[in-house]
Parts: structure tokens; C-alpha cells; sequence
């Protein structure tokens, strides 16, 4: 007889999942609880930095780059490793185990310690030294979760991303994967499964030589899309803090509700426009492979969550869901009487791209030879820096203006498709509420129409359109 198919799951816990010792014991709980609930179950778990530990090491890191306190550094090592260690003391009951952990706090403290006082010395903050101190939130956050789990009675050991094959080029902030990983990545995690419970750094990669890179914000969910498609999961279960995917943001809308099902597609425009669904590159890795993602509230385990799968729902409601990307600015463009605007524009995308700058929407006036483009505002000054580089150099610019009162709104659907009279809809809703459009967009693939409005209009424009097509009913 053949051996029995087991089932085989990546879980992955978010930063609001682990947010403290206590949410740490209930991941360990819910892992130790799936395996005896299911003997053969194989289990990887990837885990992202204790919930707001990423934006304080960026913030602190450039801080003491600007500043150049060594002092200040000591203050900030010593405030984490405390936190870390509080942490690790409620979740891990073990005390040779807490002992243990502890130890890895202590040296990565250390590690994390040398790297910001060069930094501190030298008063510059490079993109690769940002990745590798960016990565400890995760470094840290892993021996405490393997710990916990090592503490309910299952075997578990910790890994950076590049440890189990996760290797990246060099573009840090954002890296990308290099080709062939999958089975490298595969060959050193499955000897582990059934023994041991791998538990995984999210949003880590590293080069070919070794220097550790990270995938983007967001990026645990991309590590454990990656590591399931090596090991053919059978599900990916994204742990977070609400119920599922919701048809809008709950904290702001009324009536919003959970999505039992959506599309790949759908979710993948969803994340684009903002939503804190997962990070926009994480589906790729599943699509081929048909491997499902299914998004659980740690604080509702027997809750069945939303199923992201590769078929397209057919369902009466033509738009899905609605959200927001908040801090947008419009970038608007003014070419010279030129022949075409095609040569501003290859220039001007040229150099934000060399700026790393991300273009959220495009929108072109043929007539007024403007280009206007909608950007993150964090991204605002770099972006008009370099435009206004061409400007020092050629006159094909004759003005740049922008905006950063506004907001992007995404409007999403596989519904939308083919569907007569959904745009007029949408705007019509926006009309009656009064709210004026700054600017449209709507994709080849109809699967999405975005706009942009005044930011304090933004929540009443989401509202309106919630209703309109009924996405919370």
C-alpha cells in the first residue's frame, strides 16, 4: 500500500497576529492544535516582526543616521531587547527553552547593535544597510515564535528566508527572485516536515553572496506563497486579525462584510489599490500551481475565513469591493508644444524608475500635452526631484504641479467585466454625494475602475459606492 497523502499547510502569522506574548502562545496553540487535530498534517509557519517593530527599526535607524548619537543607539538596543524579552517570557513557559531564546535575543541585539552604530558613525544609511536592518524584526520574532511552539510540546526550529533558499539580486528595499530558488527552497525544507515544525523569517531573501535583502512591506506573505509553491501545499492559510477579506475597511464603513470567496485576479487587484490583504506579489508564486490562499483570524480559528482560489465566482453583485490608498499625491506634467508626448514621458518614467519611485496610476491630456501621474506621498519629493532633473537639462517640461490632498480609490469586481452601465454607476453615486473626481482610471481588463478624489471626500465616496452596489448585503 501506498503511503497516505498527508496534508500539508503553510501558515503564516502577520504582525498583528503576534502583536504580543500572549497572541504568540495562541499561534503556537493553533499550530500544536492543527497537528493533533490532523496526525499527517505537515506544517511550515512564516512569521512576520512583532506588529509596529518594523516602522520603529526604519524610523530609529534613520533617526540615527541624521542625528549620529551613539548614545541614542544604546537607548533604542536596550528599549527592543526588553520588549523582545518581555515578549518571549509570556509566550514561552519552557524555561530552558526561554533561556535559550533569550540567548538569540541577546546576540542579535548585539549584531543589530554594531551595524546602527556604523551607521551612526558614518551618518549615511544605505539601502542595503537598511535591508539588513530592517530584517531583525523578523529575526527577532522567529526564535521567540519557534520557541513558543518548542513550549507546547512540538519540535521546531527557525530560519531566515535565505537559510531555506530564498535568494534575491541585489535591488534591496524590493528585491526580486532569482530563477531556479524553488528547488532549492524545496530540497531544504521538506526533510523537515512530520519531524519538525520549520519556522520561517518572512519578508527576508539574500543575495547569491550572502547579503540579506527583503522583499517590500508586506513581504511575509510573498515568503509563504513562495515556500508553499516549492513544497506543493495544499492551502496557505494567512493568519491576521479580522475575519477574513472584507468587502471594505470595517473601521470605516458600515455594513462592510466578510468575502467567502475571491478571485486570484481579484485579490491581486485588491492589494494593488491598498487593501491589507496580502502583499501584491504574492500571488504568483500559487497561481500556476492552483495552490489555494485562505486568509483566518487567529482570534476565530473554527471561522473558515476567505478562500482565494483560481475559478471567478459568478455572482449577481458587479463590484466586490472598495478600497483606499490614503497618502497619494497627483503629479500633473506639462510638456511644450512638442510632436508627441511620448519622449517626455519615457524620460519621466525613466528617471523615477531609477529613482525607485512606483506609479500607482497614469492618466494622459493628448491636447494639453500633460501627463499626470498618481504616486505614494511618501515618494513625493524624490519624484519631483527627479522630473525636475530633466527640466535642468532640456525644456520638453514646461511645469510641475502636484497635489497631496487626495486619494486613490479602487473599485473591485470580475463582475465589472462586460457589465454595461457599471462605470456610469459609479460616478453617478459619486455625484449624488456631490464629490468631485480629480482623475479616472479603468484597467484593459475591466476588473477594476479607480479614481481619485479629495482625501477628506474619500470615506464618503467609498460609502456611497458600498452601497450602491449593495456589498454589504
Amino acid at each position: 500500500m501506498g503511503r497516505e497523502k498527508r496534508m500539508r499547510i503553510v501558515m503564516k502569522f502577520g504582525g498583528t497576529a503576534i502583536a504580543n506574548g500572549e497572541k504568540i502562545k495562541t499561534a503556537a496553540n493553533l499550530v500544536m492544535q492543527s497537528k493533533e487535530a490532523a496526525e499527517n498534517m505537515e506544517i511550515v509557519v512564516v512569521t512576520s516582526a512583532i506588529y509596529a517593530v518594523t516602522d520603529t527599526i526604519y524610523e530609529q535607524a534613520n533617526r540615527i543616521a541624521e542625528e549620529g548619537k551613539v548614545e541614542k543607539v544604546k537607548e533604542f538596543v536596550g528599549e527592543l531587547r526588553k520588549k523582545h524579552n518581555m515578549v518571549a517570557s509570556v509566550a514561552i513557559c519552557d524555561t530552558q527553552v526561554l533561556k535559550k531564546v533569550k540567548g538569540e535575543i541577546k546576540e542579535r541585539i548585539a549584531e543589530m547593535e554594531k551595524a546602527l552604530i556604523g551607521i551612526c558613525l558614518l551618518g549615511e544609511l544605505t539601502l542595503r544597510s537598511l535591508d539588513y536592518i530592517g530584517s531583525f524584526g523578523e529575526r527577532l520574532a522567529a526564535p521567540i515564535l519557534a520557541g513558543a511552539i518548542q513550549s507546547a510540546g512540538i519540535d521546531a526550529v527557525h530560519f531566515t528566508g535565505g537559510d531555506i533558499g530564498i535568494i534575491t539580486n541585489a535591488e534591496y528595499g524590493s528585491a526580486q527572485l532569482m530563477g531556479g530558488i524553488e528547488q532549492e527552497v524545496r530540497a531544504r525544507i521538506m526533510p523537515l516536515l512530520g519531524d519538525k515544525i520549520p519556522v520561517v523569517c518572512g519578508f527576508t531573501g539574500e543575495t547569491k553572496d550572502g547579503k540579506i535583502t527583503t522583499l517590500g512591506r508586506g513581504g511575509s506573505d510573498y515568503t509563504a506563497t513562495i515556500i508553499g509553491a516549492a513544497i506543493d501545499a495544499d492551502e496557505i492559510w494567512l493568519w491576521k486579525d479580522t475575519d477574513g477579506i472584507m468587502s471594505a475597511d470595517p473601521k470605516r464603513i458600515k455594513n462592510a462584510r466578510k468575502i467567502p470567496y475571491i478571485s486570484y485576479i481579484e485579490a491581486m487587484e485588491l492589494s494593488y489599490f491598498g487593501a491589507a490583504v496580502l502583499h501584491p506579489r504574492a500571488i504568483e508564486p500559487v497561481m500556476e500551481k492552483k495552490i489555494p490562499i485562505r486568509v483566518k483570524n487567529l482570534l476565530n480559528p473554527d471561522d473558515e475565513g476567505t478562500l482565494i482560489g483560481e475559478g471567478q465566482e459568478k455572482t449577481k453583485k458587479a463590484a466586490k469591493a472598495i478600497t483606499l490608498i490614503e497618502n497619494t499625491s497627483i503629479v500633473n506634467i506639462a510638456g511644450t508644444g512638442i510632436r508627441s508626448i511620448s519622449d517626455v514621458a519615457s524620460r519621466i518614467f525613466s528617471v523615477l524608475a531609477a529613482r525607485n519611485v512606483d506609479i500607482i496610476m497614469i492618466s494622459h491630456g493628448s491636447s494639453e500635452r500633460t501627463l499626470s501621474l498618481v504616486i505614494d506621498s511618501a515618494q513625493l519629493e524624490r519624484a519631483i526631484d527627479a522630473i525636475q532633473s530633466i527640466h535642468a537639462v532640456d525644456t520638453v517640461i514646461r511645469d510641475i504641479s502636484y497635489n497631496s490632498n487626495v486619494c486613490t480609490v479602487g473599485v473591485v469586481g470580475v463582475g465589472m467585466a462586460g457589465t454595461i452601465g457599471v462605470a456610469g454607476k459609479v460616478f453617478s453615486a459619486l455625484g449624488n454625494e456631490g464629490i468631485s473626481v480629480k482623475m479616472i482610471s479603468q484597467g484593459s481588463s475591466e476588473f477594476n475602475i479607480s479614481f481619485v478624489v479629495q482625501k477628506e471626500e474619500a470615506y464618503k465616496a467609498a460609502q456611497a459606492i458600498h452601497d450602491v452596489f449593495e456589498m454589504g448585503s
